[in-house]
Order: C-alpha cells, then sequence, then structure tokens
C-alpha cells in the first residue's frame, strides 16, 4: 500500500501542479479550459490526501473474450466471484442457447488464470441465489420465455391449468406443441413441457371413503393461427379447453381449465430449474426442480440451513404467491407458505427467526400499496398450519405477517436498496432510494433522495426518515463495509437511467453518527441490472448497467455497460498497515470461543464475521456484518461466536479484524457450523 507523503512536501506537489494548469488555462482558454478541469480533476483524485479522505476508483482490465453483461454476482468462499449473465437479456442469445457465467478471482489480478469461463446449463437470466451451509450457491430460476409487447404479440396465448382427477393414474408428460381446444374450436399450442401428477386421495376420517383432490399444473399456450382469429373470451371469465390426442379414462380426467386468450402483452416466464454451484469443482450441479417456475424470485438463508424461495414470475408469467422451501441435505424442495410479494422482495432473516420485508423491491407486481406494505413475516406459523391443513388450503396472512408503519413516500419503493445495518446484533434495516412501480405514470416523481432505518428490537417498530442522499435515485448500489459503515454508490434519476439521468454519486453511511459524508466519484453510470459487492481484501466491486437507450432524447437505442470498476475504500489509502490474522481455525461452532493469531493484538478494536454477498437487482439480501465479542491473549485474540443461529446463519464468512482507524485486514475465510 502506497503511504502519505509528508504534508509540506505534499503541499508544494500540489501547489506547483496547480500553478501548471492555471497557466495552460490561461493561455489557451478557451478551447482548453475544458481538457484543464479534467486535468485538474485526475490530479487531484489521485493525490493521497483525496484517496484518505475519499477512496479511489479504477478500472478492472477485463480481456474481450471475458465481458458478459454481468446480471448476478456472488462472492464464493474460495475468494473468487461468480459473474452469471445467462442470456444477459439478450433476446437473440436466449433463442440460440447462448448462456454465459465468468469466474475472477482477484488473488490473480492481472496475471494468468485471472478469469475462466464455466459452462452454464440453462438461462439464469433473473434468477435467485443464496449461500448454501456447506459453501455452495444455490441458483433457482431463469427464464422460460422472453416477454412479448402488445405491438410484437402475433398469436393470442394466455395461462391454462392441466388437471388430473384420476388418482391411480401415472405421471403424464405433455410436451410442447400439444393441441388444446377452446369451446368454440379455436386451437391453441402449448409452449412448454410439463408433467401432470395424478391426483391426491385425501382420508376423510370415514372407513373407506377418501377425497380426490384433483392435480393441477400450469402452462402457456397460443392459437395456432396468427392475429385477432386466435382472440377467444368465455363467458363468465373461465372455460374448460379440451386436450387433443386423450382417450377413454384419460379424456375425461385429463382437461385444462383457462381464461381468454389475448394479443394482449405476454410477460416473462420463468424456469423451475435449480442447481448448485460448487466452488471447488467450479461446476453446476443440477438439483431437483422447484415445484414453481421462478423468474425474479428470492432466496433467504434460514437458521436451519434451509432456504425460503419466494415469489418470481411463474411458467405462465404470473407472480406466484406458492413459496417453497429448499432443504440442502435432502436436496428436495418442500411445500412452504403462501404468501404474495412483488418481485425480488428484500426479505431479511431476523435474529428471532422471522423474515422482515423493508418494503423494496424489484421487477414485477402490482402497484398498489396495500399489497406490498413492509413488514414482519412469522413464516414458522405459516409453515405451520400448512402441515396441519390436510386440504393445503392458503393459511390467514394476517395472522403472520405484520406490517410496520412509517416508511416515506411508500409509492416509491421499487428499485431501491436494502441493508441490515451493521451490526447484525443492533437489527435495524435501512433502505435508500428508489421508484415508482416499472416506468410510472407522466408527471410521476421518478426516483427519491429517501432513505429510512427501522429498528426491530423495540416493542412497536416503525421507520424514521433518516439523512438524505446526496441526489434522487433509483438502482443505488448499497455494500457493507468491515469498518461498520455502508458504501452508497451509483443510481439513476429515471427508470433504466432514461434520459441519461444516470447520477455519478459515491458516499459513505456512518450508523454512530446518521450521516453520509462524499466518496470519489465512479467514472461508470449505472442503473438497471447494476451489482455492488465486498470483496475479500476490503474493496468493492461494481458491475452491470443495462440503460433504456443510450441518449438523452431516447432516440438511439441502450448498450449493455461490460466495464467493470473497483473502489478501494479510504480505510487502505490512511497510512496505516493493515492488520494480519496469521493463524486459527477454519471450523467455527455458535456459543464456543476461538483462538486466532496476530501480531497485532494491541491495534485491533473490532472482530467482524462478514457474509459474502449474492447479489442482483441492487437486491443483496445475503450481506450482513456480524459483531464479534473478543479478549486480548498473548499471541492474538480469542473470540466468541454468538450461540443464535438466526443471527448467524451456518455458512462460510469472511473474518476481519478491525483497527481503531477502521482499517480491516485481509479476511480469513471460516465456517461457521450450524447449531447442534
Amino acid at each position: 500500500m502506497d503511504h502519505p507523503e509528508e504534508p509540506m512536501s505534499r503541499l508544494r506537489k500540489n501547489l506547483a501542479a496547480a500553478a501548471v494548469v492555471g497557466v495552460i488555462v490561461a493561455v489557451n482558454l478557451p478551447a482548453v479550459s475544458g481538457f484543464a478541469s479534467r486535468a485538474w480533476h485526475d490530479f487531484r483524485i489521485n493525490q493521497d490526501d483525496y484517496k484518505a479522505r475519499n477512496g479511489h476508483w479504477r478500472f478492472l482490465d477485463v480481456p474481450a473474450e471475458f465481458k458478459v453483461n454481468a446480471i448476478h454476482a456472488a462472492l464464493l468462499r474460495t475468494g473468487k466471484v461468480l459473474i452469471i449473465a445467462g442470456s444477459g437479456n439478450n433476446a437473440a442469445g436466449f433463442a440460440e442457447g447462448t448462456f454465459k457465467t465468468i469466474l475472477w478471482d482477484p488473488a490473480k489480478e492481472g496475471r494468468p488464470g485471472e478469469f475462466a469461463h464455466v459452462d452454464t446449463p440453462v438461462d439464469f437470466f433473473c434468477a435467485g441465489h443464496v449461500q448454501l451451509p456447506d459453501g455452495k450457491l444455490l441458483v433457482a430460476g431463469g427464464t422460460l420465455r422472453f416477454e412479448v409487447l402488445a405491438d410484437k404479440v402475433e398469436r393470442a396465448g394466455g395461462a391454462l391449468v392441466v388437471k388430473n382427477e384420476d388418482p391411480d393414474a401415472r405421471p403424464r408428460h405433455l410436451h410442447p406443441g400439444t393441441v388444446v381446444t377452446a369451446p368454440d374450436g379455436r386451437l391453441y399450442r402449448t409452449t412448454a413441457h410439463i408433467t401432470v401428477p395424478p391426483a391426491r386421495k385425501i382420508e376423510t376420517g370415514v372407513p373407506g371413503k377418501v377425497r380426490v383432490v384433483p392435480s393441477e399444473t400450469k402452462v402457456f399456450a397460443e392459437a395456432l393461427v396468427e392475429g385477432a382469429g386466435g382472440v377467444f373470451t368465455p363467458a363468465g371469465g373461465m372455460a374448460k379447453y379440451e386436450i387433443r390426442g386423450l382417450r377413454g379414462r384419460e379424456r375425461r380426467n385429463l382437461y385444462a381449465m383457462g381464461g381468454a386468450m389475448t394479443l394482449v402483452k405476454q410477460d416473462f416466464q420463468g424456469i423451475r430449474d435449480a442447481y448448485e454451484f460448487d466452488p471447488v469443482t467450479e461446476r453446476y450441479i443440477k438439483v431437483r426442480d422447484m415445484r414453481e417456475g421462478r423468474w425474479y424470485p428470492t432466496l433467504t438463508a434460514l437458521p436451519d440451513g434451509r432456504v425460503m424461495t419466494v415469489s418470481g414470475l411463474d411458467t405462465v408469467g404470473q407472480v406466484t404467491r406458492d413459496n417453497e422451501i429448499y432443504d440442502p441435505r435432502r436436496k428436495v424442495w418442500l411445500k412452504g407458505p403462501r404468501k404474495f410479494f412483488p418481485t425480488y422482495p428484500a426479505l431479511f432473516l431476523l435474529a428471532d427467526d422471522t423474515l422482515f420485508f423493508s418494503g423494496m423491491s424489484a421487477g414485477y407486481g402490482p402497484g398498489q400499496l396495500e399489497l406490498r406494505p413492509p413488514g414482519i413475516w412469522d413464516y414458522r406459523a405459516d409453515t405451520d398450519r400448512i402441515v396441519r391443513t390436510p386440504t393445503g388450503d392458503a393459511p390467514d396472512e394476517k395472522e403472520a405477517f405484520t406490517p410496520v408503519p412509517g416508511l416515506p413516500e411508500p409509492e416509491l419503493n421499487e428499485t431501491g436498496a436494502s441493508v441490515l445495518l451493521p451490526p447484525a446484533q443492533d437489527q435495524r434495516v435501512m433502505v435508500m432510494g428508489g421508484g415508482p412501480v416499472g416506468e410510472g405514470e407522466p408527471g410521476e416523481k421518478t426516483a427519491t433522495d429517501r432513505t429510512a432505518i427501522i429498528d426491530l428490537t423495540r416493542p412497536s417498530p416503525r421507520y424514521e426518515r433518516g439523512p438524505d442522499l446526496s441526489h434522487p435515485v433509483r438502482y443505488p448500489s448499497a455494500v457493507l463495509l468491515p469498518d461498520d459503515t455502508v458504501f452508497s454508490f451509483n443510481g439513476s434519476g429515471d427508470y433504466r437511467g432514461r434520459g441519461a439521468s444516470d447520477v455519478l454519486r459515491a458516499e459513505i453511511y456512518r450508523p454512530e453518527t446518521n450521516s453520509f459524508h462524499e466518496a470519489a466519484t465512479p467514472a461508470v453510470g449505472r442503473n438497471y441490472h447494476a451489482e455492488g459487492l465486498l470483496l475479500p481484501d476490503g474493496r468493492v466491486l461494481s458491475m452491470g448497467s443495462d440503460p433504456l437507450f443510450s441518449d438523452k432524447d431516447g432516440s438511439v437505442p441502450g448498450v449493455f455497460d461490460q466495464r467493470v470498476e473497483i473502489y478501494t475504500p479510504p480505510y487502505l489509502h490512511n497510512g496505516e498497515q493493515r492488520p494480519v490474522i496469521t493463524g486459527g481455525p477454519q471450523e467455527l461452532l455458535p456459543g464456543h470461543r476461538f483462538g486466532f493469531k496476530t501480531p497485532d493484538t494491541g491495534r485491533i478494536r473490532e472482530m467482524r464475521l462478514m457474509r459474502p454477498s449474492a447479489v442482483t437487482h441492487v437486491t443483496d439480501v445475503e450481506q450482513r456484518s456480524v459483531k464479534l465479542d473478543f479478549r486480548a491473549a498473548r499471541t492474538g485474540v480469542i473470540v466468541t461466536v454468538p450461540r443464535n443461529p438466526a443471527l448467524v446463519p451456518p455458512g462460510w464468512y469472511m473474518l476481519f479484524a478491525v483497527t481503531e482507524n477502521g482499517t480491516p485486514s485481509q479476511a480469513r475465510w471460516v465456517h461457521v457450523q450450524g447449531a447442534r
């Protein structure tokens, strides 16, 4: 690390450079004034004293063959970063089956082997992801079908529910192109493969009598003919569609129910596929499919190592309420509590083993505020009721979800950032920025500078307005730093950077003073599909941006920005030597004490466990910073891991030692096992 120069020497150099720039401007105005201004800016941001106050940005040199449309990013327990593009929001790439994933190794920066391609089996574009207890990354969902805007829809289409009333039948496979007939004779064909299970038999309590519950499987269908000839509006809103090619008993028991077949916009559709990415073998491993297709889902780690999976557009393009839980030990998906969330909801695990929806989300779902209130969700109560309900009926959501009041500008809760403020023990959540649902209506406010904080340890928690951001933005990134601050950066003032509204901004929030201070500004403006995450060396990675247009007038289509920037915070420019953790165990148990060797015992102020990020659409419910109680020992420190697995979910963490000046060590990877 560069050390700052002596103040007097640095002052003389700065004055000399300023004089040179002043002469250039005076002689050549106005021709070179712009150049001089840029030269002065570049000179200023590269001075040691500026870096010590504001940090420093620089570009990562990415070879052309490894540049991708970064949609998702996750830090793996090997220290490498998994960058997932899938089709990269590219319809042509989707049609060709061109799906991409890249691995970047920060430890090999600038050396051979820094980047690598990873074989990508399905389109993970707009999937969900979460860190599993063993260090694998669960990636679930993605794209089954790209949206078709209303003016591009050629064939009428709609959702069907295929029902099977025969409990003794074998699972029936219906392939894409299966033809169904509407009551008026119009013909439609399915667009995806489905497996229709047999009906279920449910005991009635009366000997010899059972109740048969038909199975239901969703599929999208479109007309065989183009244009208005395929439009069908059933009387009463629903109709029975006959499946062609069936005979006898199967024909009586297997059929489809559906509503209107229309030429309106057809939304994205999600896949059921799920994979675990193994950071050791560096490949995707197929696991059992989800029950529902999901596009824009949120996956949240639970205290027992399982994963709550919510929301997402399903296989017919509708926001699903049917949530499910992944069990990584058995590699199975379990039916979860039914609850509506808009897509990519910011859903955090709290210390009492409830889940908190911050109110922030990204993407899809109705805009009515009553359908998306922030609140505390006791998912365990819902799960218990589902287990005890033999019919599988939905539980009463009012008993399990408690809305919280006070969030300012609740109509601007799309595409904002949410973080569990450090340390996690404080149980405070902060939201930053945001905008209206979708593109918003003409005349509506397009972005907000609002922040708000809620203390969830209070008996009746409510949001309180926090300090304003420097600019109104949606799509802001927010990354927890090991010195217990939050780095907030980028964003745009309008939908997907429309009107050249990207904001080059960066600021650091200090929880202890409840204030922001300016940080060095990035060189790249970023909006939709942007990511930021903390690296093991304490730097911050920033990438992705998918603008709607490339010009202010909206006449030139946008181009996905594949440049990558790295921010080095002020704590790595303050001239202090970083503390070093030289030894210690890798396996940690909740509630136990462990010793770590360091020659810097006297300088260490804090010890932190930081969970690695898995981020997309500026939504990252994985990152959390856990304060460790510790005491000095003769050759190091002895730390105590919190006993509560809802505070420290099992998995791999970065262990940081932090000095009084906020200078962090290089992270040491440790594995927190599940509670025993």
